[in-house]
């Protein structure tokens, strides 16, 4: 065997020392990616919105990347053990997070969330979002959201709401809404949007807030009244809902996205063949007509989007969660 010449040793490590001493990370190329199945952490359990997105994508992923990419469900703690599943998997591109909004709102609402946002992971895509929708139950005298907080402010801390789930995005829309508004009223949480429904249509709750995906089918046989959105622009299919900035509540857009994350260091290089593949599934009529039935339509933001959204995101929640006094232990 041929013995490397020691100049040529000596450069290379020269070159090395420089790029450590500049603060330069050294990653090999990865032009064999994926070696093997890749797989993707699902942080909620199977059947739920995110395990949804996340199998309207991985066949095509796997056969664009000419290895299986498998879904692995990893759900509790409000996707707090599948974050850090993740977190702790490496950055070699094999195995990569799919996760909500929780991913933004968790490390303010729960103490046991222990990741960071901004650091421990790569953002690669949101792959669809969708706002929240305030909805009356079909036995509610109110006829719009002007109208039911003005009976909330005649009625301090009678009224009460419901969500799918307390720390969810449509629940902390439901505080923005008591913040910006200054009404009183009382947060009963179920766990999922079915309980929730039910508890709707049985009258026993005064206002809904919920995904608008998961409302439509509810809305279209006109068991809910709708009354707002928390999106910026009103929602294409209820042209006639108003936005909360129509009707006067500032600074309450929000809506909830289903993103993939590649654990911290993982290679530019496999971060870009990930966007690039993701982009050209995304842009499919087909898939993106699976999104729309799911209630998620497609977005595809991708990394330099993604990672603004999350940094505006983060800190936007947490001043909710702690003005609300909402923290889990």
């Amino acid at each position: 065997m041929s013995r490397i010449p020691r100049a040529i040793l000596c450069r290379a490590l020269s070159a090395l020392i420089l790029l450590a001493a500049a603060g330069i990370p050294f990653t090999p190329a990865r032009a064999d990616y994926p070696e093997r199945q890749v797989t993707m952490i699902v942080c909620f359990p199977a059947g739920g919105g995110t395990d949804i997105a996340a199998r309207l994508i991985n066949t095509q992923l796997g056969e664009a990347l000419g290895k299986p990419v498998i879904i692995e469900n990893r759900g509790g703690a409000g996707g707090n053990i599948g974050i850090a599943a993740a977190a702790r998997a490496g950055g070699d591109g094999h195995t990569l997070l799919v996760c909500s909004s929780a991913y933004v709102v968790n490390p303010s609402l729960y103490a046991q969330a222990t990741y960071d946002p901004l650091k421990d992971f790569v953002p690669v895509m949101v792959i669809g979002a969708s706002p929240n929708a305030f909805v009356l139950p079909p036995q509610s005298d109110v006829k719009s959201l002007p109208e039911f907080i003005a009976k909330a402010k005649a009625n301090p801390g009678k009224l009460n709401w419901t969500s799918p789930g307390a720390g969810t995005t449509p629940h902390l829309a439901g505080e923005v809404l008591k913040l910006r508004t200054g009404i009183s009223m009382q947060h009963i949480p179920f766990a999922g949007a079915g309980p929730a429904t039910t508890a709707v249509l049985a009258g026993q709750v005064d206002l809904y807030t919920a995904n608008i995906g998961s409302l439509m089918g509810l809305i279209d046989a006109g068991k809910v009244k709708p009354i707002a959105v928390t999106s910026e622009k009103r929602w294409g299919d209820l042209p006639n809902v108003p936005t909360l900035d129509e009707l006067g509540v500032k600074d309450a857009v929000s809506d909830t996205f289903q993103g993939i994350y590649a654990p911290a260091g993982t290679p530019q290089a496999v971060i870009d063949r990930l966007v690039k593949e993701l982009k050209i599934i995304l842009a499919r009529d087909d898939v993106k007509e699976k999104f729309v039935k799911a209630g998620l339509p497609v977005v595809a933001e991708g990394p330099d989007v993604f990672r603004t959204r999350i940094a505006h995101e983060v800190p936007m929640y947490k001043e909710i969660i702690d003005k609300a006094g909402l923290r889990i232990q």
